[in-house]
């Protein structure tokens, strides 16, 4: 008989697998057995938790550089931004694809020891492969920095500023994707508070050098991005220390590092998504400001501020859809039909719950909320329409993130790719059309209409995949079953 780590003096119930047994009390017993409601709740809310503290300290960081009333480094931030967003996705290929690989491989392991050791080689690799790719794409961007710089749009006025920008953030760029990584390899043993930890600590950390560099010793641009390269080093240095002292089977080491077929092609083939889905963001993103600002200020005015609005419960959505994702590919990667489902289920309800009560509390006080941050009749007006148009495309992105956590979770890598995509494949000629049909009305419908033909698309990949799915339980579940006999005997 085994005993109850959460009560150590008390017996504990047989479980099917040792592992599970020595996982109660920890965050493994979380992925593992713990009751669905309080496993969302201990991975999705800290997640939510990290990503608003991070939109926080986004407008906090620009009200520093606003302090110093400097228009060209405003827009150096600004231009800079895609060069971020790129440099996390390329760290997201390799946190991603590898995190969800390691939740597979740790449900794997309960029922059959050996994949503990495959564990090592994901998490080396990953971490690696990581610093190696950003090493390459900080060489690169250095070398090619002026036409680099001037790609981003830098005028006369801002290309000085945008320069030292740039070039400060490229030499931290093996920092960012091995900080990524890292994060998503926390979160794959279902520590989300100390993902939460990390993230929260590095933000604080952040806006400490923000002031020392910034206000203190007036570094101006450079302060800001030196800030972010250190912040990141600190959370690496927490990250790496938790999983040494913490994590039982996952390893640093370089001597784990492979360029074996069986680890770069699940890690790959689900991480890749990430970065098609973060170029085709730079690229939607560019082009539905250029035709929104052929109408004027005041629509650009209004979707900056509805985007801001919308952020709170899209976070909180976003916050479940890639919070559960460790505890989906863990629960497939053991075999466990029953809590694959339900733990799909429960997701499901949460996003439309959340997406259902932010949604309508929203659209009744939609003029007041607009009213706090502009008060330009006009742009209250436009802002409105847009708001609500903001929180449909929300609901439907929502379930749609959901869709793209179990391919990843499973391993579908096509489908995850698909997923991944589309929302930039399908927004381009989306908006375009809506533009030139419907003017300023198509533009503001188009994510709308977009986000709910993606959902639509998951939806049918879903059908599509489910016996494919149900095949991958169905032989994990076999040999669950193959090693409960086993330690029977």
């Amino acid at each position: 008989m085994t005993t109850d780590l959460r009560n150590p003096a008390a017996p504990a119930p047989e479980s099917d697998g040792a592992v599970e047994a020595e996982a109660v009390g920890t965050n493994r017993w979380y992925l593992s057995s713990a009751p669905i409601v309080r496993a969302l709740v201990h991975l999705c809310v800290p997640m939510a938790a990290a990503l608003i503290v991070g939109a926080v300290y986004n407008v906090i960081n620009a009200g520093f550089i606003g302090s110093l009333h400097d228009n060209a480094l405003l827009a150096a931030v600004t231009l800079g931004t895609p060069i971020l967003g790129l440099v996390m996705a390329v760290g997201g290929v390799f946190g991603v694809g590898g995190g969800a690989l390691v939740s597979r491989l740790l449900g794997a392991a309960e029922h059959d020891p050996a994949e503990a050791t495959r564990i090592k080689n994901v998490s080396a690799s990953a971490v690696w492969g990581s610093v190696i790719a950003g090493a390459v794409l900080g060489v690169l961007g250095l070398l090619l920095l002026q036409p680099l710089v001037t790609l981003l749009g830098a005028d006369a006025a801002a290309t000085s500023a945008t320069t030292t920008y740039v070039t400060v953030m490229l030499a931290f760029v093996p920092v960012l994707t091995a900080a990524f990584c890292l994060e998503q390899l926390v979160r794959a043993e279902g520590a989300s508070r100390q993902v939460m930890i990390g993230l929260i600590g590095s933000t604080v950390a952040n806006l400490v050098l923000d002031v020392l560099f910034i206000l203190v010793l007036d570094w101006g641009v450079a302060g800001v991005a030196l800030a972010t390269g250190l912040a990141n080093i600190g959370v690496i240095a927490y990250f790496v220390t938790w999983l040494q002292r913490n994590s039982e089977h996952m390893s640093l080491a370089p001597r784990w590092f492979t360029l074996s077929r069986d680890v770069l092609e699940p890690v790959f083939g689900v991480g890749v998504g990430e970065l098609l889905q973060a170029s085709f963001l730079i690229v939607t993103s560019l082009v539905l400001n250029n035709l929104a600002a052929g109408y004027g200020d005041g629509p650009l005015a209004a979707m900056g501020v509805a985007v801001r609005i919308a952020q709170v419960p899209e976070f909180l959505l976003m916050g479940v859809t890639l919070g559960v994702l460790p505890l989906l590919a863990y629960a497939y990667g053991k075999g466990d039909r029953a809590r694959l489902v339900s733990a799909l289920r429960v997701s499901a309800t949460t996003v439309g719950g959340v997406a259902l009560i932010f949604s309508t509390a929203v659209v009744l006080f939609r003029d007041q909320v607009f009213s706090a941050f502009v008060s330009d009749p006009s742009v209250l007006t436009i802002g409105a329409t847009i708001l609500t148009a903001q929180l449909v495309a929300m609901v439907a992105n929502g379930f749609a993130g959901l869709i793209t956590s179990l391919f990843q979770a499973t391993g579908r890598a096509v489908p995850a790719i698909v997923m991944s995509t589309s929302q930039g494949v399908l927004f381009i000629p989306v908006v375009l059309l809506g533009n030139l049909w419907f003017g300023l009305a198509g533009i503001v419908w188009a994510l709308t209409v977009t986000e709910i033909a993606v959902c639509l698309v998951g939806v049918v990949i879903l059908v599509a995949s489910r016996r494919a799915i149900e095949r991958g339980l169905t032989e994990g579940d076999a040999a669950r079953a193959e090693q409960a006999l086993e330690n029977a005997a």
